[in-house]
Protein backbone atom coordinates (compact mmCIF):
# COMPACT_ATOMS: atom_id res chain seq x y z
CA UNK A 1 0.00 0.00 0.00
CA UNK A 2 1.48 3.31 -1.11
CA UNK A 3 1.66 5.96 1.62
CA UNK A 4 1.13 9.55 0.50
CA UNK A 5 1.32 12.58 2.80
CA UNK A 6 -0.53 15.67 1.60
CA UNK A 7 0.44 18.84 3.45
CA UNK A 8 -2.18 21.56 3.89
CA UNK A 9 -4.92 19.02 3.22
CA UNK A 10 -7.50 20.86 5.32
CA UNK A 11 -7.10 24.02 3.29
CA UNK A 12 -8.85 25.12 0.13
CA UNK A 13 -6.90 23.37 -2.64
CA UNK A 14 -5.52 20.68 -0.36
CA UNK A 15 -8.95 19.46 0.74
CA UNK A 16 -9.95 18.89 -2.88
CA UNK A 17 -6.73 16.97 -3.54
CA UNK A 18 -7.17 14.84 -0.40
CA UNK A 19 -10.77 14.04 -1.31
CA UNK A 20 -9.81 13.07 -4.86
CA UNK A 21 -6.95 10.79 -3.78
CA UNK A 22 -8.87 9.12 -0.93
CA UNK A 23 -11.84 8.33 -3.17
CA UNK A 24 -9.92 7.46 -6.33
CA UNK A 25 -7.13 5.36 -4.80
CA UNK A 26 -8.54 3.05 -2.10
CA UNK A 27 -5.28 1.07 -2.20
CA UNK A 28 -3.30 4.16 -1.11
CA UNK A 29 -3.03 5.29 2.49
CA UNK A 30 -3.53 9.06 2.46
CA UNK A 31 -2.18 11.13 5.36
CA UNK A 32 -3.49 14.67 5.67
CA UNK A 33 -0.96 16.85 7.51
CA UNK A 34 -2.28 20.28 8.48
CA UNK A 35 -1.53 22.81 11.23
CA UNK A 36 -5.19 23.93 11.25
CA UNK A 37 -4.40 27.62 11.15
CA UNK A 38 -7.17 30.09 10.28
CA UNK A 39 -7.65 28.76 6.73
CA UNK A 40 -7.46 25.06 7.62
CA UNK A 41 -10.85 23.55 8.34
CA UNK A 42 -11.68 19.88 8.90
CA UNK A 43 -15.26 20.61 7.80
CA UNK A 44 -13.78 20.86 4.30
CA UNK A 45 -13.19 17.10 4.31
CA UNK A 46 -15.82 15.85 6.73
CA UNK A 47 -17.25 13.58 4.02
CA UNK A 48 -14.11 11.39 3.93
CA UNK A 49 -12.97 11.49 7.55
CA UNK A 50 -14.15 7.93 8.24
CA UNK A 51 -12.65 6.33 5.14
CA UNK A 52 -10.31 3.43 6.02
CA UNK A 53 -7.49 4.77 3.83
CA UNK A 54 -7.51 8.26 5.37
CA UNK A 55 -5.59 9.59 8.38
CA UNK A 56 -5.50 13.16 9.68
CA UNK A 57 -2.41 14.44 11.49
CA UNK A 58 -2.28 17.86 13.14
CA UNK A 59 1.20 19.33 12.88
CA UNK A 60 3.29 22.23 11.65
CA UNK A 61 5.83 21.77 8.85
CA UNK A 62 7.97 24.46 10.51
CA UNK A 63 8.71 22.03 13.36
CA UNK A 64 11.69 20.07 12.02
CA UNK A 65 11.80 17.50 14.84
CA UNK A 66 8.11 16.75 14.43
CA UNK A 67 8.46 16.35 10.65
CA UNK A 68 11.54 14.11 10.93
CA UNK A 69 9.84 11.85 13.47
CA UNK A 70 6.65 11.71 11.42
CA UNK A 71 8.49 10.70 8.25
CA UNK A 72 10.56 8.08 10.07
CA UNK A 73 7.42 6.62 11.63
CA UNK A 74 5.39 6.31 8.43
CA UNK A 75 8.10 6.08 5.74
CA UNK A 76 6.01 7.90 3.14
CA UNK A 77 6.38 6.99 -0.51
CA UNK A 78 5.22 10.36 -1.75
CA UNK A 79 4.78 13.96 -0.63
CA UNK A 80 2.29 16.38 -2.16
CA UNK A 81 3.21 19.70 -0.62
CA UNK A 82 0.45 22.32 -0.61
CA UNK A 83 0.83 23.78 2.89
CA UNK A 84 1.63 27.47 2.54
CA UNK A 85 0.88 30.97 3.65
CA UNK A 86 -0.70 32.32 0.49
CA UNK A 87 -2.43 35.67 0.98
CA UNK A 88 -0.45 38.57 -0.51
CA UNK A 89 -1.95 41.20 1.81
CA UNK A 90 -0.98 39.16 4.87
CA UNK A 91 2.56 38.76 3.51
CA UNK A 92 2.94 42.52 3.31
CA UNK A 93 2.01 42.97 6.97
CA UNK A 94 3.84 39.87 8.28
CA UNK A 95 6.51 38.68 5.80
CA UNK A 96 8.47 36.61 8.32
CA UNK A 97 5.58 34.18 8.78
CA UNK A 98 5.72 33.48 5.05
CA UNK A 99 9.46 32.79 5.20
CA UNK A 100 8.94 30.35 8.09
CA UNK A 101 6.14 28.35 6.51
CA UNK A 102 6.94 28.58 2.81
CA UNK A 103 10.74 28.36 2.94
CA UNK A 104 11.73 26.72 6.23
CA UNK A 105 8.70 24.40 6.14
CA UNK A 106 9.55 23.26 2.62
CA UNK A 107 13.17 22.69 3.64
CA UNK A 108 12.06 20.51 6.55
CA UNK A 109 9.96 18.38 4.20
CA UNK A 110 12.82 18.09 1.70
CA UNK A 111 15.28 17.03 4.39
CA UNK A 112 12.89 14.50 5.88
CA UNK A 113 12.16 13.01 2.45
CA UNK A 114 15.85 12.78 1.58
CA UNK A 115 16.66 11.14 4.90
CA UNK A 116 14.00 8.42 4.84
CA UNK A 117 14.47 7.57 1.16
CA UNK A 118 18.27 7.30 1.57
CA UNK A 119 19.01 7.50 -2.16
CA UNK A 120 16.57 4.66 -2.86
CA UNK A 121 14.23 6.77 -4.95
CA UNK A 122 12.40 4.03 -6.82
CA UNK A 123 8.68 4.77 -6.64
CA UNK A 124 9.24 7.93 -4.60
CA UNK A 125 8.15 11.46 -5.48
CA UNK A 126 8.21 14.93 -3.92
CA UNK A 127 5.53 17.11 -5.49
CA UNK A 128 5.81 20.82 -4.77
CA UNK A 129 2.78 23.02 -5.54
CA UNK A 130 3.71 26.61 -6.36
CA UNK A 131 2.14 29.68 -7.93
CA UNK A 132 2.30 31.79 -11.08
CA UNK A 133 3.15 34.80 -8.91
CA UNK A 134 6.81 33.73 -8.78
CA UNK A 135 7.08 34.93 -12.38
CA UNK A 136 6.22 38.52 -11.49
CA UNK A 137 3.97 40.68 -13.64
CA UNK A 138 3.12 40.51 -17.33
CA UNK A 139 2.41 43.45 -19.59
CA UNK A 140 -0.66 43.55 -21.78
CA UNK A 141 0.58 40.64 -23.90
CA UNK A 142 2.44 37.38 -23.40
CA UNK A 143 2.06 34.33 -21.18
CA UNK A 144 4.06 32.70 -18.40
CA UNK A 145 5.78 29.51 -19.56
CA UNK A 146 7.85 27.00 -17.61
CA UNK A 147 11.00 28.79 -18.76
CA UNK A 148 9.90 32.31 -17.76
CA UNK A 149 12.48 33.93 -15.47
CA UNK A 150 11.44 34.37 -11.85
CA UNK A 151 10.70 37.95 -10.83
CA UNK A 152 8.63 37.96 -7.59
CA UNK A 153 7.23 41.27 -6.38
CA UNK A 154 5.67 40.50 -2.97
CA UNK A 155 6.94 38.75 0.17
CA UNK A 156 4.51 35.93 -0.60
CA UNK A 157 5.75 35.34 -4.14
CA UNK A 158 9.38 35.75 -3.03
CA UNK A 159 8.91 33.05 -0.39
CA UNK A 160 7.33 30.70 -2.93
CA UNK A 161 10.09 31.41 -5.44
CA UNK A 162 12.67 30.57 -2.79
CA UNK A 163 10.96 27.27 -1.98
CA UNK A 164 10.84 26.39 -5.70
CA UNK A 165 14.59 26.97 -5.94
CA UNK A 166 15.30 24.75 -2.95
CA UNK A 167 13.21 21.92 -4.42
CA UNK A 168 15.17 22.13 -7.68
CA UNK A 169 18.46 22.35 -5.76
CA UNK A 170 17.65 19.12 -3.89
CA UNK A 171 16.89 17.52 -7.23
CA UNK A 172 20.23 18.56 -8.67
CA UNK A 173 22.36 18.06 -5.54
CA UNK A 174 20.81 14.91 -4.08
CA UNK A 175 18.91 13.59 -7.12
CA UNK A 176 15.66 13.87 -5.14
CA UNK A 177 12.78 12.91 -7.46
CA UNK A 178 10.58 16.00 -7.65
CA UNK A 179 7.96 17.69 -9.79
CA UNK A 180 6.80 21.30 -9.48
CA UNK A 181 3.60 22.90 -10.69
CA UNK A 182 2.88 26.61 -10.87
CA UNK A 183 -0.83 27.38 -10.93
CA UNK A 184 -2.97 30.43 -11.59
CA UNK A 185 -5.64 31.84 -9.26
CA UNK A 186 -7.90 29.08 -7.97
CA UNK A 187 -11.60 29.46 -7.22
CA UNK A 188 -14.31 27.06 -6.12
CA UNK A 189 -15.91 25.48 -3.06
CA UNK A 190 -14.50 25.45 0.50
CA UNK A 191 -12.45 28.61 -0.15
CA UNK A 192 -11.75 30.68 2.96
CA UNK A 193 -13.36 34.11 2.41
CA UNK A 194 -10.26 36.26 2.31
CA UNK A 195 -9.62 35.86 -1.43
CA UNK A 196 -11.63 37.84 -3.98
CA UNK A 197 -14.41 35.49 -5.07
CA UNK A 198 -15.45 33.96 -1.72
CA UNK A 199 -14.95 37.30 0.06
CA UNK A 200 -17.23 39.10 -2.38
CA UNK A 201 -19.84 36.34 -2.32
CA UNK A 202 -19.96 36.64 1.46
CA UNK A 203 -20.01 40.45 1.35
CA UNK A 204 -22.87 40.46 -1.14
CA UNK A 205 -24.87 38.10 1.06
CA UNK A 206 -24.21 40.43 3.99
CA UNK A 207 -24.76 43.63 1.95
CA UNK A 208 -21.22 44.81 2.70
CA UNK A 209 -18.90 46.85 0.48
CA UNK A 210 -16.93 45.15 -2.28
CA UNK A 211 -13.42 46.67 -2.06
CA UNK A 212 -11.70 46.74 -5.47
CA UNK A 213 -8.01 47.68 -5.57
CA UNK A 214 -6.98 50.63 -7.73
CA UNK A 215 -8.89 50.93 -10.99
CA UNK A 216 -9.87 47.25 -11.02
CA UNK A 217 -7.99 46.54 -14.24
CA UNK A 218 -5.60 44.00 -12.76
CA UNK A 219 -5.91 40.80 -14.78
CA UNK A 220 -5.77 37.22 -13.55
CA UNK A 221 -6.08 33.76 -15.07
CA UNK A 222 -8.68 31.75 -13.11
CA UNK A 223 -8.58 27.99 -12.51
CA UNK A 224 -11.45 25.92 -11.09
CA UNK A 225 -10.10 24.11 -8.03
CA UNK A 226 -11.48 20.70 -9.02
CA UNK A 227 -9.65 20.98 -12.34
CA UNK A 228 -6.48 21.84 -10.42
CA UNK A 229 -6.89 18.72 -8.26
CA UNK A 230 -7.24 16.61 -11.41
CA UNK A 231 -4.07 18.16 -12.81
CA UNK A 232 -2.20 17.42 -9.58
CA UNK A 233 -3.30 13.80 -9.81
CA UNK A 234 -1.99 13.57 -13.37
CA UNK A 235 1.34 15.22 -12.63
CA UNK A 236 1.91 13.14 -9.50
CA UNK A 237 1.36 9.88 -11.37
CA UNK A 238 2.50 10.65 -14.91
CA UNK A 239 4.72 13.73 -14.79
CA UNK A 240 8.45 13.40 -15.44
CA UNK A 241 10.90 13.81 -12.59
CA UNK A 242 12.72 17.15 -12.35
CA UNK A 243 10.09 18.82 -14.55
CA UNK A 244 7.85 21.84 -14.03
CA UNK A 245 4.29 22.09 -15.33
CA UNK A 246 2.24 25.28 -15.45
CA UNK A 247 -1.47 24.82 -14.70
CA UNK A 248 -3.82 27.55 -15.88
CA UNK A 249 -7.44 27.96 -16.81
CA UNK A 250 -6.93 29.57 -20.25
CA UNK A 251 -9.22 32.13 -18.72
CA UNK A 252 -8.19 35.77 -18.19
CA UNK A 253 -10.43 38.27 -16.46
CA UNK A 254 -9.92 41.83 -15.33
CA UNK A 255 -10.85 42.08 -11.67
CA UNK A 256 -13.57 44.64 -12.24
CA UNK A 257 -15.17 42.57 -15.03
CA UNK A 258 -15.13 39.48 -12.81
CA UNK A 259 -16.70 41.42 -9.94
CA UNK A 260 -19.46 42.78 -12.19
CA UNK A 261 -20.24 39.26 -13.47
CA UNK A 262 -20.29 37.98 -9.89
CA UNK A 263 -22.67 40.78 -8.88
CA UNK A 264 -24.97 40.00 -11.79
CA UNK A 265 -25.11 36.29 -10.94
CA UNK A 266 -25.60 36.98 -7.22
CA UNK A 267 -28.52 39.31 -7.91
CA UNK A 268 -30.14 36.56 -9.98
CA UNK A 269 -29.51 33.88 -7.35
CA UNK A 270 -30.73 36.04 -4.45
CA UNK A 271 -33.74 37.42 -6.30
CA UNK A 272 -32.48 40.97 -5.99
CA UNK A 273 -33.03 43.81 -8.43
CA UNK A 274 -30.33 43.96 -11.10
CA UNK A 275 -27.59 46.37 -10.04
CA UNK A 276 -28.14 45.89 -6.30
CA UNK A 277 -24.89 44.05 -5.71
CA UNK A 278 -22.91 46.24 -8.13
CA UNK A 279 -23.86 49.27 -6.03
CA UNK A 280 -21.66 47.79 -3.27
CA UNK A 281 -18.48 48.13 -5.38
CA UNK A 282 -16.00 50.52 -3.76
CA UNK A 283 -12.59 51.42 -5.18
CA UNK A 284 -9.86 51.39 -2.53
CA UNK A 285 -6.20 52.38 -2.36
CA UNK A 286 -3.98 49.99 -4.27
CA UNK A 287 -1.73 47.60 -2.40
CA UNK A 288 2.09 47.79 -2.68
CA UNK A 289 3.81 45.64 -5.31
CA UNK A 290 0.54 44.83 -7.08
CA UNK A 291 1.24 42.82 -10.26
CA UNK A 292 -0.67 44.05 -13.31
CA UNK A 293 -1.38 40.75 -15.04
CA UNK A 294 -0.86 37.01 -14.69
CA UNK A 295 -1.56 34.58 -17.53
CA UNK A 296 -0.35 31.01 -17.84
CA UNK A 297 0.54 29.03 -20.93
CA UNK A 298 -0.67 25.55 -19.95
CA UNK A 299 0.16 23.94 -23.30
CA UNK A 300 2.89 21.70 -21.81
CA UNK A 301 0.59 19.87 -19.38
CA UNK A 302 -2.03 19.73 -22.11
CA UNK A 303 0.27 18.16 -24.70
CA UNK A 304 2.31 15.94 -22.36
CA UNK A 305 -0.41 14.72 -20.00
CA UNK A 306 -3.65 15.50 -21.80
CA UNK A 307 -5.00 17.85 -19.15
CA UNK A 308 -7.39 20.71 -19.88
CA UNK A 309 -10.06 22.54 -17.84
CA UNK A 310 -13.39 20.72 -17.66
CA UNK A 311 -15.58 23.80 -17.18
CA UNK A 312 -15.78 27.34 -18.49
CA UNK A 313 -15.29 30.14 -16.00
CA UNK A 314 -18.98 31.02 -16.11
CA UNK A 315 -19.92 27.38 -15.36
CA UNK A 316 -17.40 27.10 -12.54
CA UNK A 317 -18.39 30.43 -11.04
CA UNK A 318 -22.07 29.52 -11.04
CA UNK A 319 -21.30 26.17 -9.35
CA UNK A 320 -19.20 28.02 -6.79
CA UNK A 321 -21.93 30.55 -5.99
CA UNK A 322 -24.54 27.80 -5.70
CA UNK A 323 -22.36 25.93 -3.22
CA UNK A 324 -21.82 28.97 -0.99
CA UNK A 325 -25.51 29.81 -0.99
CA UNK A 326 -26.34 26.21 -0.05
CA UNK A 327 -23.66 26.15 2.66
CA UNK A 328 -24.19 29.40 4.54
CA UNK A 329 -23.66 27.52 7.81
CA UNK A 330 -20.11 26.65 6.71
CA UNK A 331 -19.56 30.25 5.65
CA UNK A 332 -20.81 31.69 8.93
CA UNK A 333 -18.71 29.20 10.88
CA UNK A 334 -15.43 30.10 9.18
CA UNK A 335 -16.07 33.84 9.28
CA UNK A 336 -16.93 33.68 12.98
CA UNK A 337 -13.82 31.67 13.85
CA UNK A 338 -15.77 29.21 16.01
CA UNK A 339 -14.14 26.22 14.34
CA UNK A 340 -10.69 27.58 15.23
CA UNK A 341 -11.59 27.81 18.92
CA UNK A 342 -12.73 24.19 18.82
CA UNK A 343 -9.45 23.00 17.23
CA UNK A 344 -7.36 24.92 19.75
CA UNK A 345 -9.20 23.27 22.60
CA UNK A 346 -9.46 19.81 21.07
CA UNK A 347 -5.91 19.38 19.83
CA UNK A 348 -3.92 21.43 22.32
CA UNK A 349 -5.30 19.24 25.12
CA UNK A 350 -4.16 16.12 23.29
CA UNK A 351 -0.64 17.22 22.42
Amino acid sequence: MKKIVITGGAGFIGSHVVRLFVNKYPDYQIFNLDALTYAGNLENIADIQDKPNYTFIKGDIVDANFINNLFEKHNFDGVIHLAAESHVDRSISDPLSFVKTNVIGTMNLLNASKNIWKNNFNGKRFYHVSTDEVYGSLGLTGLFTESTAYDPNSPYSASKASSDHFVRAYGETYNLPYVITNCSNNYGTYHFPEKLIPLFINNIIENKQLPVYGDGNYTRDWLFVEDHATAIDLVFHKGENHETYNIGGFNEWKNIDLVKLLCQLMDQKLGRKEGTSASLITYVKDRPGHDLRYAIDASKINSKLGWKPSVTFEQGLERTIDWYLANEKWLKNVTSGDYQKYYDKQYDSNN
